[in-house]
This record gives C-alpha cells, structure tokens and sequence, in this order.
C-alpha cells in the first residue's frame, strides 16, 4: 500500500469518527516490513475498567468542586443538523455538491437521526459521561502509528531565571524539585483545581498526570497507574534519561524532599556516571504501536527487563538530560517534538533514545541549560499540563525557592540507581529497525516558526477577540495559499474548545470555515471593496467565530454529537448516507489543525499536522507584543510558503484596522 494510499484509508477511519484529534498516518517504515513483524504480536489484553482504577487525591480543595459539575450534554438534534448545513456551505465545491449534502441531512432528519438521538440520551442518563470510552479509543489508543509526531505535543520553557545558577545540572534539580512539590500538593488535595470566570473546570485527567504510562496493546492500548489511594505524595521517584541509559532516581527520603543542592548531587552522579551511549530502548516507545506491542512483549519476557518497565510505569514523571544543544526556537521545537535528528539513522544518536514517549510527563534538559516538556496526549488533553508547568516555573522564579528544605542529616542520600537492560539480539534488531522509522518520521516533516510584530495589546486596542483575530488571520493566509497555488480547499479548520466545565469534559471541535470568514478574506484582495465594507465583514466573521466558540464551549458543538450518532447505529444496520457524503466528509477533514495555549513562560509550543496535505497550526495569543504560529507540514508542503502569507496577513489585519480606527465615524466599532 502506497503512503498516500495508507493516508486515504485512514482518512476513511478517521471520518467514521468525525475528528481523531491529533492523529495521521506515520510516514515511516515500509508497511512490508511491518506486516512481516505483525506476524507474531502478542495480542495482550487490558483490563476492562482501566480507567476506574487511577485514585483521586485526599479530600481537599483539588476535586471538591468535581461533584458539582454538569454532564456533559447531548446537544438538541436539529440545532446540530441546521449548524451542519451552515458548515457545509463554504466547504462544497459547488451548488450542485451542496444540494445533494443538504439531501442527505433531510433525509437523515427524517429517517435514524431521532431513534439515534435516542440512544444517546439513553447512553447519557446510564453513564458519567457519554463520549468519555468513544473518545478514549477512537481518538487515542486504538490508533496504531506512532504518538511521536503524529499525537504528542510538546512547550519549550523560557530561560532559567536570571538569580538562579545558569546551569544544566541546577535547572534539572529545580524542575525535579517543583514538580514533587506540584505532585504532593496535588496528592494532599490542596492543590486549588483550575477555574476560569465561569466557574470551576474538570480535574479529573489530573489522576493521569503521575505515577502512571501508556502501554501499547492490541487491539487498543490502555494507561496503568501506581498510584495508591490515600498517599500523601511523600514518596515516589523519577526516571532519568541519559544517553539512553535508565536511573531511578529517589527525591524523596525518608519522607522528607531533597534540596535542591542535594538533588544536584544525584544528578551530578548520573552525568558522572553516564558517558558512554547506552543501548537506545526509550526509540521503541515511538513505534507503530502493534510494532511496539510486540517489541514490548519481546523485551518483557526478561523478568529483570520487566521489572525496569514497571519502574518507569510507575515513575512520577521522567527527566530526560539530552546531550544536545538547542540554539533557537526552531532547533528547541524540534529537539522536543521528536529529538535530536542525525544524518543517518544511528540508534545511538537519535534523540528518541532519551525518550519514553508512553509518559504523560516528561521533562527536558539539555546539557547548555534549554528545557522543555513532553505530552503524552491519550489520557489529558494541554491545558492541565499547561497549568504544572506554570506552577512548576512560577515555583521555581520564586526568590526562597532555591535555599527551600535545606538537609538535615548529615550523611549523604544514596545515589541514583542505573536500571541496565538486557538486550536479546531481537530487541537489538528492533532498535535498529525503530531508529530507521523514527528517522524517516522526523525527516518527514518541516517546522517553522513565525511571530508577528504586534501581539494582543494592539489587538484589544481594536477592541477585537485576539483568538478570532488570530484564526481569520490563519484563513485568509491559507486562501491566498490555496489561490497562489491553483488549488481548491478540500478540507475544514479545526479549532480546540475546552470542555472541561462538564464533568469528565475534554475538547469540542470550533468549525472555523464559515461563509462570513470567506466573504471577509475575498474582500481583502478585491480592489472593488473599500475599507469600510471590509471592517464591516471582519465584524461579521469575527461574530460568527465566537458564537461558535461559546457553542462548543458549552458541549453545544457538532462534531461530537454527530460521533455520538454515528457510533450509536447498531452492527447490522444501514449507516445512513449522511456519513459518507464527500462533503460532510470534507468537512471534517482538519487541513488546518489549530490550538492555543498560553504560558508566560513558554517559547516553543507545538505538535503536528493531522491529514497529509495539511498544516498544524499551533498559536499563542497571550503577549502583548507578538503573536506567535508555529507552523508543522510534510516537508512536500509549501510550510514556508505558508509562513509567508501568515506574514503578510498579519500586517493586511492590522492595517485595515488602523485604517478603521483613524476613520472618525468607525472609531465607536472599532
């Protein structure tokens, strides 16, 4: 099977789902090979209430406000069928297409829709939350290519601050430190749970934020966890990597965490004692995952390997120390979203031997002092990871920090433990053969970076939402994109939506595509339409993005629900044509992917793109003086090409605005 083949085939999977959310096909090893390795997995088998068994913390304030929180809603079946025939209209190529999609909407509204709408409202009333084990699997962990890349994500840290010794080994030991700090709080139920001005937001994901990994299985791979009820967060270790080499490392003893100046010393011994390549296991983790189910088994059967995973399983987080150097956003993007890529693909050079890509959390610091994070995306979505990185940088800028629980004893804490594998000549051919896909995974894709010259504070000075602004931004880029380049659209924009004021809430897809978005950008380069006209359609567009937003926001978007519908048809009956319809289907075809965050402490922040001909659109809105995209593709994309047209729009937006403000009678809009 050809790769664009393979592309469309999992395009067809991805649409029977309605929106897997950062997943695509992997562009690495050549399917022969993995067909042939395919022969002998070991179908394990995970246990069916899996996602029961991570404990919540002490009582306390962290998950006081869980029980007051709403479901999650089925949303009114004809306000879901009415927005869809809205979103379809700009996506159809022509009336005639349109016509025969809003046929096929009638015609559902007619037929199954209500007897589906039934059942999942039968569903809702039965569960804690109806799209929670359809969302799991079909979005994450039924998904078999690599989560490197093609699901996780990953924030690049600011520098360390400026008091603090501008040290690789210091900046280790603070993050070690804060995030143990971050974690006890967490397990004593102090930790104050995330609100925003609505009220307080959904933290169960947390119990998947420690203590915890992925595991690859087959069919569906699941998350253990070594949490225990009723831990007060006073124990528990970490797992560092250094040049591939695993140690565990005990922050805590005797109930009491170390110092900094202490963890630095068992640092210092892992750097010490770490200086020859170790073989690179850590590029299994970012496999095909039926690949690394069976590399998994192969390197489990060894009772002494087995014992080395269930340490990094359980592991608060892992600490990756990376030899590399990072010396701009581009390179610090890249080290963290796949590692530190050679010429060729030699196992021992690759930075994905550094790596256990299963983690949730996984710090990264380099030896000249950058550091980072790393996702593990199945079992939490960013915003919470977002919130520990904050807490753990805003701990560590704190001005006592660094002098904190200074030692007490005065005999040294013993030093970190090196956990070595045995490697059997096939998990040494299975190294080899991961090096050569994760080589051609990260060899596949272009990365670039581009940052206005204004940022929020111009933004709200228009008086406009610096997010609508931001993603109309993105749409007239990409039209003059697709127009410079003879193409037609052949897919909808993806924006992320919190959902996390409901109970068990994730994310929501924001249709961005509109027929307001699209009257605005061809005006933008119709010399026919003056200033005034075009104010006047931004307006419009800008108001038809955030009413969808606040739907979504509210469990009140489409996409989910049409998920919901579609997997509520029962095997054995006729999947309504509405599905396979080309422009339903387009319509939830992501060519643009996007999401924000923001951090004040971050630099970096990406993931990528999720269908072969598109773009990940990853985007901070939060400075007041720049706005920042980072921009992911297939390297046969035309990512700087798009770079450049995200440029250009930037100044068109802001221009015509300046121009609207200097206007006297459109000061009061604007």
């Amino acid at each position: 099977m050809s790769s664009r083949a393979r592309y469309a085939d999992l395009a067809t999977a991805a649409r029977a789902l309605t929106y897997p959310p950062h997943s695509k096909a992997s562009r690495v090893a050549a399917n022969v090979r993995i067909a042939r390795r395919m022969s002998t997995v070991n179908t394990r088998q995970r246990p069916s209430n899996w996602k029961a068994l991570a404990p919540a913390p002490l009582p306390g304030t962290t998950f006081a406000a869980q029980a007051k929180l709403p479901q999650l809603p089925v949303p009114p079946l004809k306000d879901t069928l009415d927005t869809l025939k809205e979103t379809l209209r700009p996506i159809a190529w022509d009336d005639a297409e349109y016509a025969t999609a809003i046929g096929k909407v009638d015609e559902f509204a007619k037929g199954p829709a209500e007897e589906l709408q039934r059942r999942l409202a039968e569903r809702q009333a039965k569960a804690e939350h109806w799209l929670e084990e359809w969302w799991d699997d079909g979005g994450y962990l039924t998904y078999r290519d690599s989560v490197c890349i093609n699901v996780s994500y990953y924030y690049g840290f600011d520098a360390h601050p400026a008091h603090l010794p501008q040290t690789a080994l210091h900046r280790a030991a603070s993050i070690v430190r804060a995030a143990m700090l971050f974690r006890q709080r967490y397990k004593l139920g102090t930790l104050p749970p995330e609100a925003t001005k609505e009220g307080p937001i959904c933290v169960d994901t947390y119990r998947w934020m420690f203590d915890c990994c992925r595991v690859p299985g087959k069919p569906a791979d699941w998350s253990v966890t070594h949490a225990r009820e009723g831990d007060n967060g006073d124990s528990g270790h970490v797992v560092v990597l250094r040049r591939g080499r695993v140690w565990k490392l005990d922050p805590w003893q005797n109930g009491r965490l170390l110092s900094v100046d202490e963890l630095q010393s068992q640092i210092q011994h892992i750097y010490e004692n770490t200086h020859e390549e170790h073989p690179a296991i850590g590029l299994l983790t970012a496999s095909n995952r039926d690949v690394w189910t069976k590399d998994y088994d192969t390197l489990a059967a060894d009772p002494h390997n087995e014992a080395i995973l269930r340490t990094i399983h359980s592991a608060a987080f892992v600490l990756c120390l990376d030899k590399e150097h990072a010396p701009d956003l581009v390179a610090h993007s890249r080290l963290l979203w796949h590692g530190a890529l050679p010429p060729t693909p030699e196992p021992s050079q690759m930075g994905l031997r550094n790596r256990w890509m299963d983690k949730p959390c996984q710090f990264v610091v380099t030896d000249d002092g950058v550091a980072g994070f790393v996702g593990e995306h199945s079992v939490m979505d960013g915003t919470p990871t977002v919130y520990l990185c904050d807490v753990v940088l805003d701990t560590i800028a704190s001005p006592d920090f660094a002098a904190s629980s200074p030692s007490t004893t005065p005999s040294s804490p013993p030093p970190p433990t090196p956990l070595d594998w045995h490697v059997s000549a096939e998990t040494d051919a299975a190294v080899v053969e991961a090096a050569r896909a994760a080589h051609a995974l990260a060899s596949s894709q272009a990365l670039n970076i581009v940052r206005t010259p204004y940022g929020k504070a111009a933004i709200k000075a228009f008086r406009v939402s610096p997010d609508s602004w931001a993603q109309l931004l993105i749409q007239l880029a990409y039209a003059r994109l697709l127009r410079a380049r003879g193409e037609r659209r052949e897919g909808g924009t993806y924006e992320a939506a919190s959902t996390r004021r409901f109970f068990k809430g994730r994310t929501e897809a924001i249709r961005v595509v509109s027929a307001d978005a699209d009257a605005w950008v061809k005006s933008m380069d119709d010399p026919a339409v003056g200033t005034e006209e075009r104010g006047t359609l931004f307006k419009r567009a800008v108001e038809t993005h955030v009413a969808r937003a606040k739907r979504a926001g509210n469990g009140l978007g489409i996409d989910r629900h049409l998920l919901g519908l579609r997997k509520s048809v029962r095997e054995g009956e006729h999947m309504p044509e509405l599905f396979s319809d080309p422009v339903v289907q387009r319509s939830s075809t992501w060519v643009l992917s996007t999401s924000a965050v923001f951090s004040k402490h971050f630099g970096p922040y990406g993931w990528g793109e999720v269908v072969p001909n598109g773009f990940g659109v990853p985007y901070m809105t939060g400075f007041d003086d720049y706005l920042q995209y980072t921009i992911t593709s297939l390297t046969d994309m035309p990512n700087a090409e798009f770079c450049a047209e995200i440029e250009r729009a930037a100044k068109n937006v802001y221009d015509l605005h300046a121009a609207l403000a200097g206007s006297s009678q459109l000061k009061a809009r604007f």
